[in-house]
């Protein structure tokens, strides 16, 4: 099968690299600065390279900040309006949070496309390989061990399951916090304190680490002030994060936004589970591979 691979992080390049071997047809763009060896060619017009492609990879996410193609690994810049334009209708489109805007322009041209990190299989493997990267972060950063540390984990989704119970694991005091009832009972069922997300205050100051996995604001200046002056905080989520980073600064609050986890900590994992997610969704729209 061809796959036309554009742009993104390690988590991509091990994909296209493990898609080769495998047998298919490999064709990248927006990949140009990869490391030697790991792809054999990067072309220099996708309009070429999509033609007859089963499948069009694009990153997690597929925008940057700028609003541009996220592609760390090219030298230049890509729109990826344009690029979208490119691509056959025949084809696949596989990509990783498009956003809105993107998203509508996608529904304009008429491309087959799906958002590979709305699949379940991917956002529970992500999860975990999360969870994992953060207890990397935690051991790197913090002043004191894991084992009978008392640590908040924030949120209790399918990253703060899997977090909380590592860090039990490891031997931690492990509070997590929720806001509602049924939360609080899986919480209290797993052997952790369970606690209110909406009241966290007073509290805070006895935690020696404390990582966020709610993508809004939880933690304001308030809340901040009243931690430990050597607390370790490790935030997880995505944008805006749940920290008031700038009164994190002004407190000298230890704080690490540990975005992007899986491609900084285990990037071949993180690939594999993006490839097999996007196989299972070729298998579902054409049949066995």
């Amino acid at each position: 099968m061809k796959f036309f691979v554009v742009g993104g992080d390690m988590r991509i390049i091990h994909l296209a690299a493990m898609l080769e071997r495998e047998g298919h047809e490999i064709y990248c763009f927006a990949l140009d600065k990869a490391p030697a060896g790991m792809i054999k060619s990067c072309a220099l017009a996708p309009c070429v390279s999509a033609q007859d492609a089963a499948c069009v990879i694009l990153p997690l996410p597929v925008l940057d900040m700028r609003g541009s193609l996220n592609a760390p690994y090219s030298a230049f810049r890509h729109d990826a309006e344009a690029l979208l334009r490119t691509l056959p209708q025949s084809a696949v489109v596989c990509g990783g949070m498009p956003g809105e805007k993107l998203s509508e322009t996608i529904k304009t041209l008429g491309l087959d496309f799906v958002d590979y990190y709305a699949r379940e299989e991917l956002v529970a493997l992500n999860a975990l390989a999360t969870a994992e990267g953060a207890l990397s972060v935690l051991l790197e950063h913090s002043p004191v061990t894991i084992w009978e540390s008392r640590v908040l984990v924030i949120g209790y989704g399918r990253i703060g399951k899997m977090l909380s119970a590592r860090l039990l694991a490891l031997g931690a005091h492990v509070a997590a916090s929720a806001r509602t009832p049924g939360d609080a009972a899986y919480i209290r069922a797993a052997g952790c304190e369970a606690l209110d997300t909406r009241t966290l205050g007073a509290g805070l100051g006895r935690f020696d680490t404390v990582i966020n996995t709610v993508p809004a604001r939880v933690l304001g200046r308030r809340q901040l002030a009243q931690l430990k002056k050597d607390a370790l905080c490790i935030d997880l989520a995505s944008r805006p994060g749940g920290f008031d980073f700038e009164a994190a600064k002004d407190l000298d609050v230890a704080l690490i936004w540990a975005l992007g986890l899986p491609a900084e900590t285990a990037p071949v994992t993180a690939g594999k589970i993006i490839m097999e997610t996007i196989l299972n969704i070729m298998r579902e729209k054409r049949g066995e591979l």
